[in-house]
């Protein structure tokens, strides 16, 4: 993992193009271009919040901020891990290359797509304001929450793009887990709203993003610092886990270029 860190800053002038590059070519030619990075989540949370509004009732004050907060850093998630998984796979062109540092594709994928939630903020900063909801002290802890869902999205993307250069159907696994884990992390609705406590306690200590999700919802909606211990522990678990991922990558990468 030291190497890969390290190669990571080796390349970083590198990286930071890329992730420029995308940033602009993703909406390129688009009439709207740029402003579909506050549409996209935008339009998300008016579907969701009309479904929860109006159709399955949700108890929630404020219920359009309270999902924003969540649904943001899903997408930034989700994002990643689906863009990430074909992210060596499909560049044939710069794999083909000599020396081509493997590495920092997936880790475009995942900064591009953390640029596009930090340009979000100010979206849910505002439609915070509407409501009557305005950040406090406690974001202090924001950008911890943010730096272990970087590492722990790190690690998953690592993994998911290193198996599917020789598994292909893998990327279209992932769509699917993605879709079940997302109504089992608590981003359309609050943990206390599952009244089996047993089953509350598995979903919230078996599911890392849940975790996360809790935490911010604690910063930006219910104004106080995120639980210590299940972010502690997240933190251990994404650095072990990227760990693995980084050792997965490195026995791997020597057939990247053979293999697609």
């Amino acid at each position: 993992m030291i190497r890969l860190v390290r190669e990571l800053y080796q390349y970083r002038g590198l990286l930071l193009s890329l992730v420029q590059r995308e940033l602009k070519a993703r909406y390129r030619g688009s009439f709207l271009g740029f402003l579909w990075t506050f549409l996209n989540p935008t339009l998300h949370m008016m579907v969701y919040a009309l479904l929860f509004t109006m159709v399955m009732r949700q108890n929630i004050p404020n219920y359009p901020y309270f999902m924003f907060v969540g649904l943001l850093p899903w997408i930034w998630f989700t994002s990643s891990l689906t863009a990430g998984a074909s992210a060596i796979s499909d560049r044939r062109d710069l794999m083909t290359k000599v020396r081509f540092p493997a590495q920092v594709l997936p880790t475009t994928v995942v900064m591009t797509n953390l640029s596009n939630y930090v340009l979000s903020l100010p979206l849910m900063l505002a439609l915070g304001l509407i409501y009557g909801q305005y950040p406090t002290w406690h974001v202090i802890a924001f950008p911890l929450v943010v730096l272990i869902q970087l590492v722990f999205t790190l690690a998953l993307t690592y993994i998911v793009a290193a198996i599917n250069v020789s598994f292909r159907d893998l990327q279209h696994i992932v769509g699917n887990v993605l879709t079940m884990w997302f109504f089992l992390t608590p981003v359309l609705y609050q943990a206390s709203t599952i009244h089996d406590e047993g089953l509350r306690t598995t979903i919230l200590m078996a599911n890392p993003m849940a975790s996360l999700m809790l935490s911010y919802q604690a910063i930006f909606y219910e104004h106080r610092l995120p639980d210590a211990g299940p972010l502690a522990a997240l933190a251990v678990v994404s650095v072990v886990l990227l760990w693995g991922a980084s050792v997965l990558f490195e026995s791997r990468r020597e057939d990247f270029a053979e293999s697609i």
